[in-house]
């Protein structure tokens, strides 16, 4: 599942009974040869997507890992790109592998729950961080964004279809957040991990609710489920006012 270049059983171990930050702060320089990595075909595609909405001009990377995204969103932004993420781990690395564009284009370390920026960016994206938040958080988390981008600038982020109740994927998530609200449960620090959290249905009221207007776009390289629904969709929301 992870290779020879990544992570060890035992490495693993010590990242799960750790917290979320440091957690990742151990995990960091295997990360990028983990499943846990955003896929190039997924940051593609939403750079695809993005392209026609555009030219932005400054971007942010909201928990940017390693700085895989940036790069995705270097590809739509004319003006500066910055990345922020609260593990120090991960952005020892994202500044190993390459360098924010333009003059204010950094990488910061923050919280995504309180941000030290004003409105100063046109297009906010994320990448598979939303699990590491709980439901309760989601209206902060979503005010934050809408505090940090200028009026009509775009947060976008890829959604993936939930897996049909019943399938083997459906029986593996569900299987996992147990395992991870046990953990949770009975260790401290708590890591905060669910799969099965984030359901599009929620995302979309509390965007509405933050002042963001959403629109789904689907990401056609993915196909499509029996049902006719895109298997991966992108949210694109405005600011609005």
């Amino acid at each position: 599942m992870f290779g020879p270049e990544g992570p060890t059983l035992r490495e693993l171990a010590l990242q799960a009974l750790s917290s979320v930050e440091h957690g990742y702060d151990l995990l960091a320089p295997k990360f990028d040869h983990t499943p846990y990595r955003t896929p190039d075909r997924v940051l593609d595609a939403v750079a695809r997507a993005l392209a026609p909405m555009g030219p932005f001009a400054a971007g942010l990377d909201l928990c940017c890992g390693t700085g895989a995204g940036v790069d995705a969103l270097a590809r739509v932004c004319r003006g500066s790109v910055t990345g922020v993420d609260f593990s120090a781990g991960m952005l020892d690395v994202a500044r190993g592998r390459t360098t924010p564009r333009g003059p204010a284009g950094s990488w910061v370390r923050a919280d995504a729950r309180r941000l030290p920026f004003g409105p100063a960016f046109d297009l906010v994206v994320s990448f598979g961080a939303f699990g590491h938040f709980r439901p309760r958080e989601l209206p902060g988390l979503f005010g934050q964004v809408r505090s940090v981008l200028r009026p009509g600038g775009r947060f976008a982020f890829p959604v993936v279809a939930p897996p049909r109740p019943g399938s083997r994927a459906y029986w593996t998530l569900l299987g996992f957040d147990a395992a991870m609200r046990a953990r949770n449960t009975l260790w401290r620090p708590p890591f905060v991990m669910y799969y099965r959290t984030f359901r599009l249905g929620d995302v979309g009221r509390e965007l509405s609710r933050a002042g963001l207007r959403a629109d789904l776009h689907a990401l056609p390289g993915f196909g499509r489920r029996p049902d006719g629904s895109p298997r991966v969709r992108l949210v694109v929301a405005r600011r609005l006012g």
